[in-house]
């Protein structure tokens, strides 16, 4: 059944033991695993998390639904809890030829670890793998352009991912892979005009489905043949025939340690991740205008930022959070105006208020610049420049935000962000012990300590 892509990403999960993983590599796990935990918390309310736990309920098992006294089946836990971690649009991300979330991998990988009885270190080790054959996919081509979605890429790594947890040989997980990738190709429809619910439920959908194609595999179930270089595969079919870059696969086949994990970007701000640096931007500015009224602001971005968050109409009049928190146009203006970006300003009475709907409509204008442009994926340049009532012009540019892999947040700035995510929530104790879990994961008991503080 094999060709050459799923023979290399399964060899790769089978091969990819716990003692080849750098110890870098094992930190930034962790690290990615608090931070996925405090952005799901922060999120526990919005509408999306709340509908797909009613839909977990329905599905009782024994993972853990995080914030609750909910048990389900690991495919619907960790379905819920990926949908928790991704509805503030606040996880991390990387950037290439494609853009992606890699850390949607880790809540559905958590609940089989956690349903399976396995060790934080057998996590540790298949949240590794998940990054390093999504991110590497990224590197390889691009879905966006071609009409479909990132989280087919994503599906991919955590089917390698859950392969490895659940100690399948290779050709098992190439029909994991299989699986998980022929039925459940993704429409960018998603991610076009208004926005739902869905924008942030995608990606756990796709983790869901490669669990479901590992516990599959594993049960006897096999794949369609050649899912990638088949007649009718996902080069043919997603990529208009296009293959796969040869380089940025590389290092999968020739099976080096997983490191790509410290080539993502964790967010600093509660937005798309291409305005990460227009809010930069926009909030050293805020001082300068000093309550000084606004003539104009314009926005100069890369091609990709304009593609995903200024070009479609919808951006410019946002009426929901998913569609606030994609439009750059309305970010800065906010920006601007607060001096801050919080959830908060992506509740309806924030992204409708008449006075920076005025200043949108009116008074912003947003430019695709080609110096910009060249400047992408190695950084996310954008500029700002605010023209004042009294002729002032002021401007600022960021290249490399808060958070950027170029410009890491330290792990005090990484519980810092945790701690103000789950404060509304839980005690400062129990966000102690949570931490010290995370960061404790690879130690004996390590998986088990931190399901414990993860229930109501």
């Amino acid at each position: 059944m094999s060709d050459r892509f799923s023979r290399t990403f399964a060899a790769y999960a089978a091969e990819t033991t716990w003692d080849r993983l750098p110890p870098e590599t094992v930190r930034e796990v962790e690290r990615r695993v608090l931070d996925s935990i405090g952005v799901a918390v922060a999120a526990l309310d919005e509408g999306a998390p709340v509908a797909a736990r009613r839909y977990a309920a329905s599905h009782p098992g024994s993972a853990t639904v995080w914030g609750t006294e909910a048990r389900a089946e690991a495919e619907a836990a960790g379905f819920a809890n990926g949908v928790a971690v991704r509805a503030l649009d606040f996880n991390d991300t990387y950037l290439s030829l494609e853009p992606l979330h890699p850390s949607d991998a880790i809540a559905a990988l958590l609940a089989l670890a956690e349903v399976r009885e396995l060790s934080g270190r057998e996590l540790i080790r298949a949240i590794a793998i998940a990054y390093e054959v999504s991110v590497s996919l990224c590197d390889a081509a691009s879905l966006r352009a071609h009409g479909w979605d990132h989280v087919v890429f994503l599906g991919i790594g955590v089917a390698c991912g859950a392969g490895a947890l659940l100690d399948l040989p290779p050709e098992m997980i190439e029909h994991a892979v299989s699986i998980a990738t022929v039925p459940h190709a993704a429409m960018r429809q998603t991610r076009a005009g208004e926005l739902s619910m869905w924008k942030g439920a995608a990606a756990a959908n796709a983790a869901r489905h490669a669990v479901f194609g590992a516990a599959m595999a594993q049960a006897g179930m096999t794949g369609p043949f050649e899912p990638f270089e088949g007649e009718m595969g996902l080069v043919r079919q997603l990529l208009d025939g296009e293959p796969f870059a040869d380089e940025p696969l590389k290092a999968l086949e020739a099976l080096e340690a997983p490191t790509r994990i410290s080539d993502t970007h964790v967010k600093f701000w509660p937005v798309e991740y291409h305005a990460q640096s227009a809010v930069d931007a926009a909030l050293r500015l805020h001082p300068q205008l000093a309550g000084r009224e606004i003539s104009s602001v314009r926005i100069d971005t890369f091609r990709t930022s304009y593609e995903i968050i200024a070009k479609d109409p919808q951006k410019w009049d946002p009426r929901t959070r998913e569609t606030a928190d994609h439009s750059i146009q309305y970010i800065v203006c906010a920006a601007l105006q607060d001096g801050e970006v919080t959830v908060g300003t992506f509740y309806p009475a924030r992204f409708r208020r008449a006075d920076t709907l005025e200043l949108l409509h009116r008074r912003t204008t947003v430019e695709e610049d080609p110096e910009l442009t060249a400047g992408y994926p190695d950084g996310i340049p954008n500029r700002i420049e605010v023209t004042t009532a009294e002729g002032d012009v002021l401007t600022e540019r960021v290249d490399h935000p808060r958070g950027h892999a170029r410009n890491p947040m330290t792990d005090e700035e990484l519980v810092a962000k945790f701690r103000a995510n789950v404060s509304g929530r839980w005690q400062a104790d129990r966000a102690g012990r949570v931490e010290r879990a995370a960061f404790g994961l690879h130690e004996d008991g390590g998986l088990e300590r931190l399901v414990e503080e993860l229930g109501p």
